[in-house]
């Protein structure tokens, strides 16, 4: 699957940026332990600190006709982001190669404008992923970043456009959830794109709902 080449893409990434103080040993050990993708491994309720009590009603009538979707659904067939490593020699380049930071910032310009699918714009879905919140100190969450895979954002780079959604929770409830919650959202789908200090989102999902991934 195609998420599991970004996966490796963000170890390429955060290997390349080994000597610098934003990742540590056990960062990327935790990063190469954790990161997958969400369909083959269901949380249990202990691997999860999300549960039905910390979050607010569900309406399941809202989620009548949603479809279930993997990210991969959401990559334009035909878009490879590895062609870009094709140009360089990894195994050659220390950190202070001058070419590091080329293709670094060739990464995350590449990303940040991943094309995106219109095949679900104005409809409704429901995917799995990790709730990265817009504000870290946010007690009461309305709005958060989904994103496919366990560190996204903070301590490994984020994801493509293409494999990150902005959440917008449905109009009077909130999400009393923690950051890298495993969840599951289902909302109205919008092809429209979002920056934020944390990253480029691709997708918007609105008046959306939350519940555990069991």
């Amino acid at each position: 699957m195609r998420t599991w080449f970004f996966i490796f893409l963000v170890l390429v990434y955060t290997t390349m940026l080994g000597g610098c103080d934003l990742f540590n040993d056990e960062q990327v050990q935790t990063v190469s332990q954790l990161s997958q993708p969400m369909s083959p491994k269901k949380s249990t309720a202990k691997e999860s600190s999300v549960s039905e009590e910390r979050l607010n009603r569900l309406d399941n009538s809202s989620n009548v006709n949603a479809k279930e979707i993997e990210w991969d659904a959401l990559i334009p067939e035909g878009w490879q982001p590895y062609e870009l490593l094709e140009q360089y020699n990894i195994n050659e380049m220390s950190d202070d190669d001058i070419r590091s930071q080329q293709l670094l910032d060739k990464l995350k310009d590449h990303w940040k404008k991943a094309p995106v699918m219109s095949t679900y714009d104005g409809k409704k879905i429901k995917i799995p992923g990790f709730v990265v919140p817009i504000e870290m100190d946010a007690k009461n969450i309305t709005q958060f970043l989904l994103v496919p895979y366990y560190g996204a954002c903070i301590h490994v780079p984020p994801p493509p456009a293409n494999q990150t959604i902005y959440v917008v929770i449905r109009e009077g409830d909130t999400f009393d959830g923690e950051l890298f919650d495993t969840v599951w959202v289902t909302g109205m789908m919008r092809v429209e794109r979002l920056s934020s200090d944390l990253a480029e989102a691709g997708y918007r999902l609105e008046g959306a709902t939350v519940v555990p991934y069991e």
